[in-house]
Order: C-alpha cells, then structure tokens, then sequence
C-alpha cells in the first residue's frame, strides 16, 4: 500500500469503530417457537431502548445485551455490508443469538435482551459516537431500572449475560453505579476486550503495526476517548457479583493476556475463565453457548436456583 492508500485505511479503521454502523435484526423468536413481547424502555439517561421479554414460569430473569456492531440477534456478518467488520479475523459468518434465548428460557428463565444505544431498533444517542462500554454503562442501568419498575419483574433474581462490548459496558456501570447492582446475582460475559491489543492484532494482521498511534489518535479525535480510557481492565476491579468470562483463546482480534488480566482484576473468589480452543476467530466465541449451553447453564443454575 502507498501512503494515500494507508491513510485511507487508518480513517476507515477509526471511522468504523467511532461511528459504529448499525445491522439488521434478521431473526425472530416466534422462528423458534418462542413466546415474546417486544418491550421499550428508557435508558438512564432517557434513550430509548428496544428489545425482546421471553416469560417463563419462574422468578428467575437473565438481562441479555450484546457485542460491538452487534444487536440482540445477533450479526449478519455473512451479508457484505457487515463482512468487513470481522473479515481481518476470519469472521464472515452469521451469528445468531436465537438460540441463547431458547436454551436459557427451556432451563426455566425469563429473559430480556435489548439493542444497546445506536444499534439495532434503539434509539442514536451520543451523536451515533460509539464508547466501548462509556456510555453504554447507562443502557445497563436502564435495563435494571425498567426490569424494576415492572410490577411482573421487580421481584425476581436478576442474572447478567453481557457480551463482549455489553461485557465491558456493565463492568463501567458497576464502577460508575454500583448501587443498582446490589441485588444482582452473577454475570455470564462472553469476550470482554480493551480496544489497545484488538487494534495492534488488527494492524499487525493488515501490515501496518506502525501505525497503531495514528489510529487512536483518530478515534480520540472522534470518540474523546483514548484506547486505555475505553478498556475495562480497571473496571473489573468494581465487579462485585460471581463473573463467569469465556473467551477464545488464540483469537486473533485479542490477546490473552488483555482478557486474563481483566479476569485477574475481579476481586471476587466465586469466579471462572474458559478458554475456548481450536480456532482463531473471534465470532467462535459468541457463537460457543447457543451451541454449547451446558456451562452457561450451569453457572445461572449455581448462583440463581
């Protein structure tokens, strides 16, 4: 690549995680034989949220949110449009979320899951600026808050599964908000990440590591924010709740230290990390429970049942 060619890329690259595009919700629970109301709901701070409320037959309710780019569906990184977000990685498949719900809802859950600000069907906030978590932490916030205004829910004991993005955003929100966490009974997160080794990797994979300063200073020129502001590493030490992180381990778009020293940071003893082994791509890991439940399950049953 000549010069042109590489300054192109580097605002590509800061444009697509500071303007984050929105994706389609492609998938639908009644595909599934689920039973659903769609449900909205403010934000903390007055966003409007959009989502799905599974009812099951049980005090039990899990908050489900979702990863960068992504919406409580899931991913349509099959389709072109969304193909480049992950293709540095190996990632151009679908993800597909559908399935989370029926495992969780057929082992006696009730689940609400939602699109967090600026994606899927929910509201633009933040002039549609994307924050890894900043200012996301308050759609967690939301989400409790409507979960306890409903006469239905406000009594039930409340699990978190916050993916990757919406991992990161809850570990803020517990450091910036703690006291809506106190009845909170334990968090699944799949794949938390600090944006600085995802974009080394990124730019170690497009042969331009040089230029990994280059491309923050854009983002922070977009965003506010530098890469170690958006990462949850200190934040982890504020998680209070038994924490369950499952990652992939030789994933290309991270590194294993980032995700250890974020799981090394939660101060709590009930805790595990899984690694998940045999592939590179990072969409594995959002893609390993709706195939593979049995540990997710199991952590809920543990700290809920």
């Amino acid at each position: 690549m000549d010069e042109v060619q590489i300054q192109q890329l580097i605002k590509g690259l800061a444009d697509t995680f500071g303007h984050p595009i929105r994706s389609p919700i492609l998938r639908r629970p009644d595909q599934y034989g689920l039973i659903y109301e769609e449900v909205c709901f403010p934000s903390m701070d007055g966003t409007p949220l959009e989502g799905w409320f599974f009812p099951a037959d049980s005090d039990l309710l899990v908050i489900a949110n979702h990863p960068l780019w992504f919406n409580r569906y899931g991913f349509p990184a099959h389709l072109d449009t969304w193909k480049q977000i992950g293709a540095a990685g190996g990632n151009d498949f679908e993800v597909d979320f559908m399935p989370d719900y029926r495992h969780l809802h057929d082992a006696g859950y009730n689940v609400l899951c939602y699109d967090m600000r600026n994606f899927g069907h929910s509201g633009a906030a933040n002039g549609g600026v994307g924050s890894n978590g900043i200012y996301e932490a308050r759609d967690v916030v939301g989400s409790l808050q409507y979960v306890r205004s409903r006469e239905d829910l406000r009594d039930m004991k409340v699990g978190l599964f916050s993916r990757c993005c919406g991992g990161n955003a809850t570990m803020i929100a517990m450091t910036k908000y703690p006291k809506f966490f106190k009845d909170i009974r334990c968090m699944v997160t799949p794949q938390p990440v600090s944006l600085r080794p995802f974009y080394e990797r990124i730019t170690e994979i497009l042969g331009i590591p040089d230029r990994i300063d280059e491309i923050e200073e854009q983002i922070r020129l977009i965003t506010s924010f530098s890469f170690d502001e958006m990462s949850p590493i200190e934040h982890a030490k504020n998680v209070n709740v038994p924490t369950f992180i499952a990652q992939v381990h030789d994933d290309a778009l991270t590194k294993p230290s980032d995700v250890q020293q974020i799981f090394d940071n939660i101060p709590v003893a009930d805790k595990k990390l899984f690694w998940i082994e045999g592939t590179t791509r990072r969409w594995d890991g959002y893609t390993y429970f709706p195939r593979h439940p049995e540990q997710m399950i199991e952590w809920f049953d543990k700290h809920m049942k």
